[in-house]
């Protein structure tokens, strides 16, 4: 076995025992990257020197973690100071910030090697990327983490950070053959990242076994490691409520894998989502269009013509969906997605007409008591409406402002 091929976590036992050396590991990687990158395209920006002279510095340095000396690649939606960070669009080339982001500010001082930036889609959306599946070129690596599960499914790097919006971390890992994590909300800091919908954004790992996903995250999220439990492990299968919508072979695919679970000895039982569940599916999207829509505000309002057809369609207008915006059926071409003058305005009026109408109803109601107009017996109001319809002259039915 090369040594590009070792897990994490044999990589990390290794470097403790003093078997290998980080720059033999970094110069593998390297190695591997240079073989097969041009057909898989998993990496935006790799600084060679560099990567060697950190593997080098950290082999005399004393040991920080258990991952120290460890390569990671880092997603291009996640910010680094010594590398440009680019989102995968024309609009930030050559983009330095000038600080790294939080997770990678933690993987230096576990004393990993950053190796290097990995292809994302842009902005972390829907527009596919120019990585290529390591296992067929033909096929889709997934999204939007695409570099990162690819490059370390094809074992250019050992472990690498993505994100995850939707399914950008699991779904891509799932399609290249990575082991991966997506972490509760929250667990690991993501100052730093570009925001794509603030309030379900996560950062997520890639590794190829699960022993490695555990190192990272002791190390990202400070939290000691826990041994797994006594006893066989329990594992759930949930047909959610969008079951029927996967096809044959892929609800077969999952049902094989529960009885493979199942002979290997876990115990597992069938579940179901708490009512109201399926209302998530189409909720999640309504919140993540309308957080990508401000989130990507500047760039569509300053560089709209450098945007893909993708963004500029999925963004060109995100007005709450109570709200049917009438400019919605010709294509919204508004420059702003959070500025829709159509849509803001009618709502505008829409309101003000309904405050009218309140008021006036209000403002003329009948003095009379409910119940005794002889006009409207059965009334329980007399409303402006119901005295218009009245034609016979009645004295309690002069408009009195309610005190």
């Amino acid at each position: 076995m090369r040594l590009s091929e070792i897990t994490g976590s044999e990589a990390a036992r290794r470097l403790a025992a003093s078997e290998t050396t980080s720059e033999a590991l970094v110069a593998a990687c390297l190695e591997r990257i240079a073989e097969r990158d041009e057909q898989v395209r998993a990496w935006a920006f790799i600084d060679r020197a560099a990567a060697l002279a950190q593997a080098r510095s950290l082999d005399r340095a004393p040991r920080r973690s258990r991952l120290h000396g460890v390569p990671f690649g880092i997603k291009d939606i996640i910010d680094t100071a010594d590398l440009p960070t680019e989102y995968n669009s024309a609009i930030y080339r050559g983009h330095r910030p000038k600080a790294d982001a939080a997770c990678v500010t933690l993987l230096k001082q576990a004393g990993c090697v950053i190796l290097g930036k990995t292809v994302t889609t842009e902005f972390a959306n829907n527009h596919p990327s120019q990585t290529r599946n390591p296992h067929n070129g033909a096929h889709t690596p997934g999204g939007s983490s695409s570099g990162s599960a690819a490059a370390v499914a094809d074992f250019m790097v050992p472990l690498a950070l993505g994100t995850q919006t939707g399914g950008s971390v699991i779904r891509p890992a799932a399609y290249c053959g990575a082991y991966a994590i997506k972490p509760s909300f929250g667990a690991i800091n993501r100052a730093g990242t570009k925001f794509l919908a603030e309030s379900l954004d996560t950062i997520g790992i890639f590794a190829r076994c699960a022993g490695d996903l555990a190192l990272a995250m002791e190390v990202l999220t400070g939290r000691a490691g826990t041994r797994p439990p006594a006893g066989a492990p329990r594992i759930g299968l949930c047909r959610t409520p969008r079951w029927s919508l996967a096809d044959a072979a892929t609800q077969a695919n999952v049902e094989q894998a529960a009885r493979a679970l199942e002979r290997a000895g876990a115990a597992v039982r069938d579940f179901e989502l708490p009512a109201g569940s399926a209302e998530l599916f189409d909720r999640h999207k309504v919140i993540m269009g309308y957080e990508t829509a401000r989130a990507l505000g500047w760039e569509y309002r300053n560089h709209r013509s450098e945007l893909s057809a993708t963004l500029k369609r999925d963004g060109a207008c995100r007005a709450p969906s109570t709200t049917r915006c009438a400019n919605r059926r010709g294509g919204c071409v508004a420059s702003s997605p959070s500025v829709c003058a159509r849509s803001i305005s009618s709502s505008r009026r829409a309101r003000r007409a309904k405050r009218r109408r309140r008021s006036q109803a209000q403002a003329t109601r009948c003095s009379t008591a409910p119940g005794r107009c002889s006009a409207f017996p059965a009334s329980p109001s007399r409303t402006a409406k119901a005295r218009a319809a009245c034609r016979s002259p009645c004295s309690s039915s002069a408009r009195t402002r309610p005190t």
